[in-house]
C-alpha cells in the first residue's frame, strides 16, 4: 500500500513560534545596526588588517518588548516653570552641536539610567556582504575575450528523483491526475484526503486502496534538477594608482589603503577573474605586486603625472579598449609639484579616452584644496568623477560614489 507523501492541514501556529519571530527580529535589528555604522565600521583598522575569520562586535541597543501604554492626548494636562521666560526662548541645549547626548555623556557625572547595549559579534566576510552588496562597476560592456566567468546555477530540467526541496509542485499534480485519469478514476482529487490511517481497517483490495482519489504517489513525484556552468562577463581591467610620496602621512595612507582594501575585495567577490593592476608612484610610477601596495612606505617627492602615462602604457601594450573594459582610480593628498600639475590633467583628460570611469580621490584632513585639485576640477568628463575625504567615514561614501551604475561626473 503506497501511503502519502504529503498530508494538508489548516492550524495557527503563530502562538507556537514565539522563539522563531524573537529571533528573525534579532537578525533584523543587528542588520540595521551594522548598516547604521557601515560608514565607521569599514575604516575600522582590525578589520583593514584582518583575515575572512576576524569577528567584529558591534554595539547593538538592547531590543525591549512591545508593551501598552496609556494615551493622555484627550486629557487636560498642567505644566510649571520658574517664570521669566517668553516665546523664542532658548530653555534647554541637548548635547554639543546640536546633537542628542545620551545618559552619562558630557562634562559632569550624570544621575540618569542610560541605554541598554550588547556587543554583536560578526565575521568580516558577513560585513563585507553588506558592504559591497550594491556595488558593481559602472558602464560594464561586452567586449571580444570573454575570458571573464562567474559561477551560476540553472534549472533546466524535470526528474523523478531528486531532492524534496526542489519538489516541482505543479508537475507533480498534473502527473497524479493524469495517472488517475489513465486507470480511469476520474481527474481531481477526493474534497477530503484520504490518509493511510483510514485504509488501515479497509476491506477493499490492495490494488484499489492505492488507487484512492486524493493520494499521490512515488511515481508522481517530479523533481526540478539543476546544473552548474561558467555564465560569461564582461572582461575587465582596474588600475589601482597610490601616491606614496613623503607628503602622504599615515592617515593619508591609512584611507587610501582602507578604500583600495574593499575595492580589491568588491572585485574578487563579484568579478572572479578581473585583473588588477597596482600601481604606486613618488616622483616616478612603477607596477608592484599586491602585498607591497598595501605595506610598503615610500618617501620623495610628487609628480602625479608619472602613473597616468605608466596606465597609459599599460592600456596600449596590455590592455586594448577595444578587449577590456578599463577602470582607473587614483588616491593621492593634492600636494604635487606646482609645474606638474598642467600635465597631469592633460594625461588624465587622455586617459578618459580610453576606461569607463577615472576616480579621483583627494585626501586633505585640513584646509581646502591645493593647486592639483583645482587643476582636476576644470575636467569635464562625463566618465571623470572626484572625491574629497576627510575622514575615516568618508572611505564608504566614496566606494559608493564610484561604484554605482552610472557615476556622474
Amino acid at each position: 500500500m503506497q501511503h502519502p507523501l504529503f498530508i494538508l492541514s489548516q492550524e495557527d501556529w503563530s502562538l507556537h513560534r514565539k522563539g522563531e519571530q524573537d529571533q528573525l527580529r534579532h537578525q533584523r535589528k543587528v542588520k540595521e545596526a551594522l548598516r547604521d555604522n557601515l560608514a565607521d565600521l569599514v575604516s575600522e583598522e582590525s578589520i583593514i588588517t584582518s583575515q575572512g575569520d576576524r569577528i567584529v562586535k558591534v554595539p547593538v541597543r538592547s531590543m525591549d518588548e512591545p508593551r501598552f501604554r496609556y494615551d493622555y492626548s484627550d486629557k487636560p494636562r498642567v505644566g510649571q516653570g520658574g517664570g521669566g521666560t517668553s516665546v523664542g526662548d532658548v530653555i534647554g541645549q541637548a548635547g554639543d552641536g546640536g546633537q542628542e547626548a545620551m545618559p552619562g555623556q558630557g562634562r559632569e557625572a550624570g544621575d540618569l539610567p542610560g541605554s541598554d547595549y550588547y556587543e554583536a559579534e560578526i565575521t568580516v566576510d558577513e560585513l563585507a556582504e553588506l558592504v559591497l552588496e550594491d556595488l558593481q562597476l559602472p558602464k560594464l560592456k561586452p567586449k571580444g575575450a570573454e575570458d571573464l566567468t562567474v559561477p551560476d546555477v540553472r534549472f533546466h530540467d524535470v526528474r523523478p528523483k531528486g531532492l524534496i526541496g526542489n519538489v516541482d509542485k505543479r508537475r507533480t499534480l498534473m502527473q497524479a491526475l493524469k495517472r488517475q485519469a489513465l486507470s480511469g478514476q476520474g481527474g481531481g482529487f477526493a474534497p477530503q484526503p484520504v490518509f493511510p490511517s483510514a485504509l488501515a481497517g479497509s476491506a477493499a483490495p490492495a490494488d484499489q486502496q492505492a488507487g484512492v482519489r486524493g493520494l499521490i504517489r512515488q511515481e508522481d513525484m517530479r523533481f526540478k534538477t539543476w546544473e552548474e556552468f561558467r555564465k560569461p562577463q564582461s572582461s575587465a581591467v582596474v588600475f589601482a594608482m597610490m601616491d606614496t610620496s613623503g607628503s602622504m602621512g599615515r592617515f593619508e595612507k591609512y584611507l587610501s589603503r582602507s578604500f583600495f582594501f574593499w575595492m580589491v575585495r568588491f572585485l574578487r567577490t563579484k568579478y572572479e577573474d578581473v585583473r588588477i593592476c597596482f600601481l604606486a608612484h613618488d616622483t616616478e610610477a612603477k607596477q608592484v605586486d599586491e602585498e607591497a601596495f598595501f605595506t610598503k612606505g615610500q618617501s620623495g617627492g610628487t609628480r602625479c603625472s608619472s602613473v597616468y602615462r605608466l596606465a597609459l602604457e599599460l592600456i596600449e601594450r596590455e590592455y586594448p579598449p577595444s578587449l577590456y573594459n578599463t577602470y582607473a582610480f587614483h588616491f593621492s593628498d593634492g600636494d604635487n609639484l606646482d609645474s606638474d600639475n598642467g600635465a597631469t590633467a592633460e594625461l588624465a583628460k587622455k586617459l578618459l579616452e580610453s576606461v569607463h570611469l577615472l576616480g579621483y580621490g583627494e585626501i586633505r584632513q585640513y584646509g581646502q584644496g591645493g593647486r592639483l585639485w583645482e587643476t582636476m576640477n576644470g575636467i569635464r568628463h562625463e566618465a571623470f568623477s572626484r572625491s574629497v575625504l576627510r575622514d575615516k567615514s568618508d572611505v564608504y561614501r566614496t566606494l559608493r560614489e564610484f561604484f554605482r551604475e552610472e557615476a556622474e561626473g
